[in-house]
């Protein structure tokens, strides 16, 4: 064969195969082209799903605490009957004091514990000073008084104490003890 005639066969041998290329290619693209369809459409899915399960443990997400109040509650209610009944502060005493005992369990259990302050140092993260005493002998910034209990979830401090913190006593206080 002359050298003529080889070239366009070689071109053609070329183009066949580049077509063939071409379409491997294009199956491919396809292919993942379809994949590709399906995760988006899995992803569609999956987002969903989770929003509905959100939505879900948004509205019934307190639901086991929501049954333990409920007891509670129905403890409170009995305490307020067997109080009618038997015309006794003591009794309605009784079941209160049972009732709340109950209430603090059911906090505990669900990490809420009381803020522990009388004695110890003002901390502005745990109590909020809402009035201040002077006094001798005890260390300023020390919180003599609890005015309403705080309380931490967990670690996070969701109610602070209320509380009255001794100051350093003023001299014009100093000197009234002294002449006294």
């Amino acid at each position: 064969m002359s050298e003529e005639q080889k070239e366009p066969q070689e071109e053609g041998e070329q183009a066949e195969t580049l077509e063939h290329a071409l379409e491997e290619e294009r199956k491919r693209s396809e292919e993942y082209l379809a994949r590709l369809k399906y995760a988006q459409a899995d992803i569609e899915n999956l987002k969903k799903r989770y929003d509905r399960q959100i939505e879900e443990t948004q509205k019934y997400g307190n639901e086991r605490l929501i049954i333990e109040l409920l007891d509670v509650v129905d403890e409170l209610e009995l305490a307020v009957k067997s109080g009618r009944s038997a015309n006794s502060a003591e009794a309605v005493i009784q079941g209160v004091e049972m009732t709340l005992k109950k209430l603090k369990k059911v906090l505990e259990n669900e990490g809420v514990s009381p803020i522990d302050c009388v004695g110890k140092p003002f901390d502005p993260s745990k109590h909020h000073a809402v009035a201040k005493t002077e006094k001798e002998g005890v260390k300023e910034c020390t919180i003599v008084d609890e005015i309403r209990k705080g309380y931490t979830l967990r670690e996070k401090v969701i109610r602070p104490s209320i509380v009255k913190v001794v100051i350093k006593p003023s001299k014009s206080q100093t000197e009234m003890n002294s002449n006294e």
